[in-house]
């Protein structure tokens, strides 16, 4: 077969056949592959019928339609089928060949076959792919990692099919080895954080305010008018107007509340505590996941457990949406701000030297989580690339600080009203968390130097470093435990 494809891809699910499409929309003859080669069939003679489209039963033939140095997209299950892939295809591969895995792969697995495969003259990059099935269409978010000379040589093809805002295409280089994965698993945690918050304000509005679907969806969609706009909170109006034909009510009423995940929210969490970085947002989101799952427990707590006594609300409704807009613009913020500082956190952990500003660039567009405070985020890091936390900037801190007011009352009535408000409340917590001079750790120091001798450090004698205290002996308080 002739080498005259520019780049390949294997994987033909709905992701793999539209970004197949784009890709061959914008100029390059691609060739295509899939385990199961029915697939192959399907697609060329289908949706790529009469296109610049390869269509490949097997690896040998896959490569040998490929131009050198060969450009290879992998869009495949995570993990294992990855390494059976990449496995596959060593033996029909050539030194300075690029595989470029576009699934949602943990960044550790990433840097690990990056090193492996360089040993032998083979580039591996690692690259988020973000916007969904649509997005893979007509313009993705893409977030590469890897060897930035192999990256060059793809970065053509990618500045074609990513998004474009103000013309600007939604890619960047984001460091070696695992950077772009880890930037794309940080996206997916900030995305549980503002599905869950979204989530919690349509409970708030449901149970708490006792509106009907459609005049929340009209607050959703006003909402995204303005200072939300964003995709999120524009399919949250979308699907709130969408009737079930068979039974004539709101469709997402008959959805059992169990939401699913694919793992990366928890890998953000896990990746947060290994480096130190607290995310309770993102954390309060993934385990809102877990106790969503734990629906027959639910049940039967719900005729068990007590909640305050139902009784009409005397909010003010209009002065209360308004506040709850501020609310949950304030924990956007916040959940922004701990993905930011995560990866920040990763980037000096492992050298990628990761650009702040150009992260929320290109997830201005084509990604999840777009929305229009990207645009704030960009400006804030490109103003300070050392900003310690993005709340610190002088317009975050301005929003949060004017809208505290609303934040606190939002919560307070949630709380009151027994309706789990667990993203917003933990947002909220962060931010005071964050503007404290002084938390209560000194005790939990104290308390961990009694029972472990762990030590403890003096505010008022840096210089006497670790310290250990006979708390026993010098306790005046006298108790008994049994």
């Amino acid at each position: 077969m002739a080498a005259t494809a520019q780049v390949g891809l294997i994987g033909l699910g709905v992701m793999g056949e539209n970004l197949a499409l784009n890709i061959e929309r914008n100029g390059c003859t691609i060739a295509v592959f899939n385990r199961h080669t029915d697939k192959v069939d399907a697609f060329t003679n289908g949706a790529a019928k009469g296109k610049n489209v390869i269509g490949c039963h097997d690896e040998k033939s896959f490569c040998e339609a490929l131009q050198r140095p060969r450009k290879i997209i992998l869009l495949v299950k995570a993990g294992q089928p990855v390494d059976d892939t990449v496995a596959k295809l060593k033996p029909y591969l050539q030194e300075g060949d690029i595989i470029i895995d576009g699934g949602n792969s943990h960044f550790n697995d990433t840097r690990k076959r990056e090193a492996a495969l360089k040993k032998e003259g083979i580039n591996f990059i690692g690259s988020g792919v973000s916007g969904g099935e649509e997005g893979a269409l007509w313009g993705p978010s893409l977030m590469p990692g890897g060897d930035k000379k192999a990256y060059e040589a793809i970065a053509p093809i990618w500045e074609k099919v990513a998004a474009k805002v103000n013309g600007e295409p939604c890619v960047t280089y984001l460091g070696p080895d695992g950077a772009g994965h880890f930037v794309k698993m940080v996206h997916n945690g900030i995305e549980y954080g503002d599905m869950q918050m979204l989530a919690e304000c349509y409970d708030i509005m449901r149970r708490g305010l006792s509106l009907d679907m459609s005049k929340t969806a009209d607050i959703f969609d006003k909402w995204n008018q303005g200072v939300l706009n964003s995709f999120l909170v524009e399919i949250t109006a979308k699907v709130l107007t969408v009737i079930d034909d068979e039974t004539k009510t709101p469709l997402v009423d008959l959805i059992l509340d169990k939401a699913g995940q694919k793992g990366t929210g928890k890998w953000t969490t896990e990746a947060a505590s290994e480096l130190g970085v607290p995310i309770p947002t993102i954390d309060a989101a993934w385990a809102a996941r877990l106790m969503s799952g734990l629906k027959e427990e639910r049940v039967k707590a719900s005729r068990v457990l007590m909640g305050p006594k139902p009784g009409k609300s005397d909010v003010n409704q209009e002065q209360f949406l308004k506040a709850l807009e501020s609310a949950f613009y304030c924990g956007r913020i916040c959940s922004y701000a701990q993905g930011m500082a995560i990866i920040a956190a990763g980037s000096k952990e492992y050298n990628w030297g990761t650009n702040m500003a150009e992260v929320a660039k290109i997830w201005r567009g084509g990604c999840i989580i777009r929305s229009k405070t990207l645009e704030s985020i960009m400006q804030a890091f490109s103003a300070d690339p050392n900003l310690p936390n993005l709340m610190m900037h002088e317009s975050m801190a301005k929003v949060l600080s004017d809208s505290q007011d609303a934040w606190r009352q939002v919560v307070a009535f949630a709380q009151s009203q027994g309706i789990p408000v667990p993203a917003l409340s933990a947002s909220l917590a962060y931010y005071d968390s964050y503007r404290s001079e002084r938390l209560p750790q000194n005790l939990t120091q104290a308390q961990r130097d009694l029972f472990g001798a762990h030590t403890y450090e003096r505010m008022d004698k840096p210089q006497a470093g670790a310290i250990h205290t006979e708390w026993e002996k010098l306790a005046k308080v006298k108790t008994e435990s049994k």
